[in-house]
């Protein structure tokens, strides 16, 4: 396997856009790649499916890494020095071991696609600069344990696409109708009952847009319109009967509804042998 390995790693090496795709190579760390220090040039670094458990803060050193792609590992925390890559466009670090995002996460300069999916991550997991990632396009936080979003969220203004499918979400914040270039909002699977009327303003009814909002259990109105068809959904939450619905459930404080998924059992937190 290491003599295939060094063979991707020469390739690499001599190619004038260097990518390093080592996809389920029983790979356990980074840094005993044959030759990868030699790889300054490197683009791209794939090295999904394997068995890594950390990542080293010399990575950070690869200063023409534009794509990271370490998808279903056995990482549980990122090193803070990546938020110092100058070119670094995508992080794809979903279905790992993550309790947390490194602190001063948020001053990642060109960051444009975040993949969290499948991690151990919630609202205290995020650092305190993490909205200030004004470049990204695309947030995938699905598959972790979110009850509450930060209002911070609206921050992030060239947002297209937000994932938060599958958490345990009891509410989204007002401000996520201020992500008026938002064209995908997935918010299947989790608690919620209400949608803030401000996310009426939102563009998300179309052939090119997407809203998936299945599997919460909404109150009676809403689950009535939803049946009838995403744009009714929004057409009724921007109604003044609607408004006035929402504030008199906000106002009665009820409880929660409760959690319905065991995440116990996640690949994510099973301990590893």
């Amino acid at each position: 396997m290491s003599s295939k390995i060094k063979k991707l790693v020469d390739e690499a090496r001599e190619s004038e856009n260097p990518e390093l795709d080592l996809v389920d190579k029983g790979i356990v760390n980074i840094l005993e790649i044959p030759g990868f220090a030699s790889l300054s040039n490197l683009s791209k670094l794939v090295l999904a499916h394997n068995k890594i458990t950390s990542v080293p803060p010399s990575l950070a050193n690869f200063l023409n890494l534009e794509t990271i792609v370490l998808f279903n590992n056995q990482i549980e925390e990122l090193p803070t020095t990546l938020s110092s890559m100058p070119k670094l466009k995508i992080l794809n670090v979903g279905m790992n071991r993550l309790n947390s995002l490194p602190r001063g996460f948020g001053a990642c300069p060109v960051l444009e696609v975040l993949d969290v999916t499948y991690n151990n991550l919630s609202e205290d997991s995020l650092p305190a600069n993490f909205f200030c990632l004004d470049t990204l396009r695309a947030l995938y936080l699905g598959d972790n344990d979110f009850e509450h979003l930060p209002a911070e969220i609206g921050r992030l203004k060239n947002l297209q696409i937000l994932v938060l499918r599958d958490n345990d979400l009891v509410d989204v914040p007002k401000e996520l109708g201020e992500l008026n270039r938002l064209r995908e909002l997935h918010i299947q699977g989790n608690r919620l009952t209400v949608l803030p009327p401000e996310l009426g303003s939102l563009d998300l009814v179309g052939n090119k847009q997407v809203f998936k909002a299945g599997g919460n259990p909404w109150v009676t109105p809403i689950t009535e319109q939803f049946q009838i068809g995403v744009s009714h959904v929004f057409d009724y939450i921007r109604s003044d009967t609607y408004k006035f619905l929402y504030g008199r459930h906000i106002s009665a404080g009820a409880a929660p509804p409760p959690k319905t998924t065991d995440k116990s059992k996640k690949i994510s937190r099973v301990q590893k042998k």
